[in-house]
């Protein structure tokens, strides 16, 4: 009994001998160790990558303004077709009956205009017919244009809804697309609106030429901002001369939009939530204690990120040892 109550005595004796500081470094080496580096500001070429999908330069749906009957198709699809080409012809019943129509009017107002002159008619009936004749003669160039119907662009006839002797009801006979140049939609974060300009360069890959490069510019850039995602549209033209690329394709786009100063910090820095597309880091704060932060990232250079925000310079965030940290966890730095 003796021997356990100075076992007692003796324990409690080198506890109470234990300093302060001792504890401290007890306490100290149960703290999660970490590396940390800080978040510095360089300069970052801005090469932005953009993905859409090539559509034609133009579009056109040929058809008839009103419901008529097919007399023949000049065309098939894949057809290269020129402006001013006469695609389709009507069915001309209604023209013919119009042109023989407007030929007695014709007939008519000379021979009113011989009485005119003459003094056998009043201005007034001569009047009143040439205006008849000019009415006429106004609604059979409609005819005409519904009759024999043209392709407005040059291009290539993409699709054929009807055959000879269908009966339209007003759809589309043809489609025409303008495949020389063809264009891109792309959607521009609004930091870079000051610096795009018309005629920009920029380099245009497609997944069905793997390694092959086309040349384009920025040919439109829409003039207002969407408040819901920041961004705006800009029409990028490729001149495809060779035809190579067709609408539908998958493109990518690469924007070199110079250089800008951004906050930088080691990829192993990034924590990834699952679930979502959330970027964080763990920023070490006063009292080495770190605090999980949300960031957005820009685009990542050799071993390093850089942060649009969510970051300010200078300050160090853990890329080593996040395994087992929390936020406001108390750590070590090594």
């Amino acid at each position: 009994m003796k021997r356990i109550v100075f076992t007692l005595i003796a324990g409690l004796l080198l506890v109470a001998a234990c300093t302060p500081k001792q504890t401290e470094e007890k306490q100290n080496n149960a703290l999660p160790l970490v590396k940390v580096a800080k978040a510095v500001v360089k300069p970052v070429n801005q090469i932005i990558v953009f993905s859409g999908n090539i559509e034609p330069f133009k579009k056109n749906n040929i058809s008839s303004s009103s419901a008529q009957r097919i007399d023949k198709i000049f065309v098939e699809i894949g057809d290269k077709v020129k402006k001013g080409q006469v695609l389709v012809q009507m069915e001309s019943n209604s023209y013919d009956q119009a042109k023989i129509q407007i030929d007695n009017l014709k007939v008519d107002l000379a021979r009113t205009e011989a009485l005119y002159l003459c003094g056998g008619v009043s201005k007034q009936q001569y009047d009143q017919l040439k205006l008849q004749a000019d009415i006429a003669e106004e609604s059979l160039r409609n005819l005409e244009q519904n009759t024999k119907l043209i392709s407005p662009i040059d291009g290539v006839v993409t699709a054929r809804n009807f055959d000879g002797r269908d009966l339209t009801m007003g759809q589309p006979i043809l489609t025409i697309m303008q495949l020389c140049p063809v264009k891109i939609l792309i959607s521009i974060s609004e930091e870079f609106f000051p610096v795009v300009k018309n005629g920009t360069p920029v380099e245009i890959t497609l997944d069905v030429y793997p390694g092959q490069f086309f040349q384009g510019k920025i040919s439109l850039i829409y003039p207002t901002i969407d408040a819901t995602t920041r961004t705006f549209q800009a029409q990028v033209s490729i001149a495809n001369n060779n035809m190579k690329i067709r609408p539908g394709m998958f493109a990518r786009v690469m924007v070199d939009f110079g250089q800008k100063n951004r906050i930088m910090v080691p990829d192993q820095a990034i924590i990834k939530q699952k679930g979502t597309n959330n970027k964080y880091v763990y920023v070490l704060g006063s009292d080495n204690v770190v605090t999980y932060t949300q960031i957005e990232l820009g685009q990542r250079v050799d071993s390093e990120y850089e942060v649009i925000s969510g970051l300010s310079e200078g300050e160090s965030v853990v890329y080593a040892g996040q395994g087992r940290l929390l936020d406001q966890t108390k750590v070590k730095v090594l």
